[in-house]
């Protein structure tokens, strides 16, 4: 359990074709930002977060937060690709 003078978010760490990284909060809808590089996207999220969430909070909407929630990782065959594409 997160110490409670903290909020627990999952971000996801995308690499880039042209360099860099995406970062993504899924839980706070359109929470998006990148870095040059892991650290600086880390970075850079932490700092849209902030923003999010003091948004959110001057709007008097409810903050969420990933406590309870995970991530896992689910692989489908690309056999099956071919299918959906």
């Amino acid at each position: 359990m997160m110490n409670s003078r903290h909020l627990q978010y999952n971000v996801i760490f995308r690499p880039e074709p042209e360099g860099g990284f995406t970062a993504l909060v899924p839980s706070l809808a359109g929470c998006i930002s990148f870095g040059k590089d892991l650290s600086k996207a880390k970075e850079m999220i932490i700092d849209a977060i902030q923003g999010y969430l003091a948004s959110l909070q001057k709007h008097g909407e409810p903050i969420p937060s990933d406590d309870e929630n995970f991530v896992s990782s689910i692989s489908i065959p690309k056999s099956l690709k071919a299918h959906y594409a």
